[in-house]
């Protein structure tokens, strides 16, 4: 059976774009076609400046979250990423494979290392190499297909090449994944913003449709969302971002086509309406799940924990193997 890993970063709140964008697929289709891993990779949030109690609630929301949008534990694992130690332990071999060069090159490293240095702030080594820890967040699974964003199709380049490399200096060790990028709505872009991602860690957050948003929000920055120049309604990414990102979120939202629907509007006023009102019915049953999760923290901590030894199980006897591949002396009590 097809294996697929993915995870979600706790470093903000779960936004519309990433329940269009990789969730909600998760949760309606992947789950169901395959052997699925849902990781919350709290380590992956460490790589910049952040407060550690936010962090530790973030990662609870974020697991509360996958749960409420449909993906349900006992088909898929879910489980966050450092109550597993193969992650780490596979990471360190991965830099030991992987080049400085081919680190540098990272598209997100240069764009979050200038925008810290923009701040004053130092940059931190592990901005550098993190596209490794995700390497080994997958190449530890076996996993066969990663879905996976366009923003985040370089970094599974990078762990194909890594596998690649290892397998073939050290033997047949890592299955090689491929991307699989969602067909509708891979980018929902920010409503200030529409040239931007809708991105869950940036400061201002009045672009930003977040899942827990209380309808009356959800609406306001909807209609307040930017628009373009002249009057026409058309779906046209390039030069009408912004009414081409509102095209795009109502069509993931009723499972239709942004370039028909543009036929459909003649006002900004009537479509960001009906933008609204479509994106608020999506998230009313996801939020009043997240409600009832939250009632019972015990449940969601028993979930973690299954999942946790569910992923241990699986990845293990690759890391192990990867150990022995590299030529790392097995512990005495497993020496043969």
């Amino acid at each position: 059976m097809t294996r697929i890993f993915s995870g979600v970063k706790p470093t903000g709140h779960l936004t519309l774009g990433n329940y269009l964008g990789a969730v909600r697929q998760w949760a309606e289709v992947d789950q169901f076609r395959a052997d699925s891993l849902f990781s919350i990779v709290d380590l992956h949030a460490l790589t910049v400046d952040h407060d550690p109690g936010r962090v530790r609630r973030l990662s609870r929301q974020a697991a509360t979250l996958l749960l409420a949008s449909g993906i349900d534990p006992e088909r898929a694992t879910v489980f966050v990423q450092s109550h597993v130690d193969e992650h780490a332990r596979l990471s360190y071999l991965l830099e030991c494979v992987a080049t400085d060069g081919e680190m540098r090159r990272m598209i997100q490293y240069k764009e979050k290392s200038v925008r810290e240095r923009a701040r004053g702030g130092s940059v931190r080594l592990s901005l550098l190499t993190y596209p490794v820890l995700m390497a080994a967040d997958i190449l530890a699974y076996g996993a066969d297909e990663v879905p996976v964003g366009e923003d985040q199709t370089q970094h599974v380049e990078l762990t194909r090449d890594l596998a690649v490399r290892f397998n073939q200096r050290y033997g047949q060790t890592f299955v090689v994944p491929r991307a699989t990028p969602p067909k509708v709505a891979a980018r929902v872009m920010d409503l200030q913003d529409p040239t931007s991602k809708m991105g869950k860690s940036h400061e201002a957050g009045a672009g930003i449709v977040y899942l827990l948003d209380e309808p009356d929000v959800v609406s306001k920055k909807i209609m307040r969302a930017v628009t373009d120049s002249g009057s026409e309604i058309a779906f046209d990414p390039e030069s009408k971002p912004g009414i081409s990102n509102l095209l795009e979120i109502l069509a993931s939202c009723q499972g239709g086509n942004p370039e028909a629907l543009s036929g459909a509007y003649e006002s900004y006023g009537a479509l960001k309406k009906d933008t609204a009102e479509a994106v608020v019915e999506l998230l009313r049953p996801v939020q009043r799940r997240h409600k009832e999760l939250v009632a019972d923290p015990g449940y969601l901590e028993g979930v973690l924990r299954r999942g946790a030894e569910r992923a241990r199980g699986m990845a293990k006897p690759t890391v192990d193997g990867a150990y022995r591949a590299i030529g790392l002396l097995p512990p005495v009590n497993e020496a043969r």
